[in-house]
């Protein structure tokens, strides 16, 4: 049950716990803001990764990402090979004006070419001027913090734990082959020795 007046003593109790605090105003830019790690900022290009895969431009909700590529013959490796081609990334540029950070190209991206920068002071004067070519989504690449460290008590990945059960295994036979080797060996050297050493007087009798 409610008196007349109750919601001004509730705003009122606020105002007053309110004036004994402390205020904080951030002395930005004078100051830079210390921002989480998962800050989606700007989207960095680490370019030696990229294939040219087209996954991250079909799958952009915007279609705000740009790609041009061409196809160059690769020499074989070896004498008799044959020659392979490949994709060679001319252009790649983001319009930041369409983009609406979800994250969809970083996700799924298979070879780990965009990542996220907590950078954020890209302010433009011309709305033309917020598409950004690869130069300078490489220069933001270099702003991408370092990935946390893994939590020591989390499930190892199965792909690790695959990996890790097939290595055991070859070790093991590969252990297990040394020691029949070994063993041979050391079989081999007896009988060698038994057929050496002379025989004694009274042996056959």
């Amino acid at each position: 049950m409610s008196f007349p007046g109750s919601g001004l003593a509730k705003g009122l109790a606020v105002t007053l716990r309110t004036m004994t605090k402390r205020s904080v105003t951030a002395q930005y830019p004078d100051v830079q803001p210390d921002l989480p790690p998962r800050t989606r900022g700007v989207i960095g290009l680490f370019e030696e990764n990229c294939t040219v895969c087209m996954l991250c431009a079909r799958e952009c909700p915007d279609w705000c990402i740009y790609i041009d590529s061409h196809k160059e013959t690769v020499p074989p490796a070896a004498p008799g090979g044959r020659e392979r081609s490949r994709n060679v990334l001319d252009r790649f540029a983001i319009d930041f004006a369409l983009c609406m950070y979800c994250g969809i190209c970083i996700e799924v991206c298979p070879f780990d070419a965009l990542f996220w920068s907590p950078e954020f002071e890209y302010a433009e004067t011309d709305i033309r001027d917020l598409t950004h070519e690869r130069d300078k989504l490489r220069e933001w690449m270099w702003t991408v913090p370092e990935p946390p460290a893994l939590d020591p008590a989390a499930e190892e990945p199965k792909e690790l734990a695959a990996a890790r059960k097939a290595a055991d295994k070859l070790a093991a036979q590969q252990q297990a082959e040394a020691e029949a080797d070994r063993a041979e060996a050391a079989q081999a050297e007896a009988a060698d020795r038994n057929q050496d050493r002379p025989d004694t007087p009274g042996e056959g009798q």
